[in-house]
């Protein structure tokens, strides 16, 4: 092993608020480095899942574009998988917190976050 997985990094046109979605879809704490803030906010925030795990960061991206679901364009995409108990109490519960379903399949759910990348829920 060379290394291990330290942090999973999202581009966005406001970190803060998009840590705040996936705060609520997968616990954690926000963590914002006041030394980090540029003229329009902070420009990285974190969110730590566990103490010692990996985390997810949001950095500001001023022309983010989101990416297409499903792709044909060649281009590599990067999406979260996260694990729910029930499919349909983990979609009433993300479409509250700002999530789009996009499509259903056996054994996952496609959505995109508020400012849309692509995320699945599996079982």
């Amino acid at each position: 092993m060379i290394g291990a997985l330290h942090t999973v990094v999202l581009d966005a046109p406001d970190p803060l608020a998009l840590a705040g979605f996936y705060r609520e879809v997968l616990g954690g704490s926000v963590e914002v480095d006041p030394e980090e803030d540029g003229p329009d906010g902070a420009e990285w925030v974190e969110l730590a899942l566990a103490e010692t795990g990996p985390r997810l960061a949001f950095q500001r991206s001023p022309g983010y574009v989101a990416p297409v679901w499903p792709g044909d364009d060649g281009d590599q995409q990067l999406h979260l998988d996260i694990r729910v108990a029930d499919f349909d109490a983990a979609e009433q519960a993300l479409l509250a917190a700002g999530a789009r379903h996009l499509e259903t399949h056996r054994g996952f759910r496609v959505y995109l976050d508020p400012v849309g990348h692509p995320f699945c829920t599996v079982g």
